[in-house]
């Protein structure tokens, strides 16, 4: 099967077409829309952390790495004891943390980067295909449905060629418009062993970050990639054999618009909630402040050394802060090995509530 895939920018196709532009519209006011919300949080890595659950759970089980909230969960107090799922989805999240602090640094996203991203996710250091025989098959009839490109020459061609793309501005186009080819021109070069998809899927929210259409990585596609999963693959189909972007682009970017106001009201969900905390420790005890409310909805769970760094203050007294935090019913204490964990039960139910 001849591979057929052009190197970027694509020539003599027309990208903004009136079905286009009409959903680009729609898009980038939901993008601006979330983008302004998020500023709204003092503390962004409480919405990373949050929200980057998900994604890690959803991008995973599209590659068929399935688990609950509650093993991720215990996957995060003590990685040890975890399932192998579990232990996935949290090396997914340090993958786009890493990813993320590192265009932070360089502003630009390189193949060395994407590769590093890839082996965190992989566990594996085999890096851009160097065997020949990689095809995609249709997984219900085993028939070969595409041949990415096979040499690791060529493979780093278009690799460098992607890269370039990524990193230059074309203010021609549209950066969500380039969102959509970008990741389609990976998923086709296709240049790893394994962890493509999941690769893919972080380039999708660095470039936008490069592009400053968002400043943190609190957006992602995969759940509405699970949700319409059969036209995702069916659309690479099309898109291949008819070099028309058209119906790509629009399944793309009404994705990010789907996914931009479904994350606006985890973010609303999040802050009303600490709103409320903050008023209750206000009236209710004496223990409220800035740093206390922050460490509490930093992650799912908290410890008491955690407590003790972020105040400055004893054991005991980081205890007590938190065990009062159990009668009021805001979180949960168990005993987990020789430590005490305290579980953020209200986070915890806003994310697990969001990925259904």
């Amino acid at each position: 099967m001849k591979n057929e895939l052009s190197y970027l920018p694509i020539k003599n196709i027309e990208l903004e077409t009136n079905a286009v532009l009409k959903q680009l519209s729609k898009t980038s006011r939901a993008l601006a829309e979330l983008k302004g919300v998020a500023k709204t949080m003092p503390n962004q890595n409480i919405l990373i952390n949050a929200i980057m659950i998900n994604e890690a759970k959803n991008s995973s089980e599209i590659e068929n790495i399935v688990t609950t909230h509650d093993e991720i969960y215990k996957a995060l107090i003590r990685p040890s004891d975890a399932n192998p799922a579990s232990k996935e989805i949290v090396d997914y999240r340090r993958a786009i943390w890493e990813g993320y602090n590192l265009i932070k640094e360089k502003k630009i996203l390189t193949i060395n980067d994407i590769i590093q991203i890839q082996e965190k996710l992989e566990h594996n250091n085999a890096g851009i295909r160097k065997t020949p025989g990689t095809v995609i098959k249709n997984n219900a009839t085993n028939e070969v449905v595409y041949m990415p490109p096979q040499s690791q020459e060529v493979i780093m061609n278009y690799m460098t060629n992607l890269v370039d793309y990524i990193n230059i501005d074309h203010t021609e186009i549209d950066p969500l418009i380039q969102v959509a080819v970008i990741h389609y021109q990976f998923e086709s070069i296709h240049p790893f062993y394994d962890g493509n998809g999941r690769t893919g899927r972080i380039i999708n929210i660095l470039y936008l970050i490069l592009k400053g259409l968002i400043d943190t990585p609190i957006l992602y596609l995969s759940k509405y990639i699970i949700k319409n999963k059969s036209q995702y693959y069916g659309l690479f189909q099309e898109t291949r054999k008819t070099n028309n972007f058209e119906n790509w682009i629009i399944y793309i970017l009404k994705g990010i618009e789907e996914m931009s106001l479904e994350t606006i009201k985890i973010i609303n969900k999040i802050s009303l909630e600490m709103q409320h905390m903050k008023k209750v420790l206000k009236e209710q005890t004496k223990i409220y402040s800035k740093e206390l409310l922050e460490a509490l909805f930093f992650e799912f769970y908290t410890k008491i050394s955690y407590i003790k760094n972020v105040l400055n203050i004893s054991d005991r007294t980081a205890q007590k802060y938190l065990d009062n935090l159990v009668k009021l019913g805001y979180l949960s204490s168990e005993k987990i090995g020789r430590e005490r964990i305290y579980k953020n039960e209200i986070l915890f139910n806003i994310i697990k509530e969001a990925d259904f």
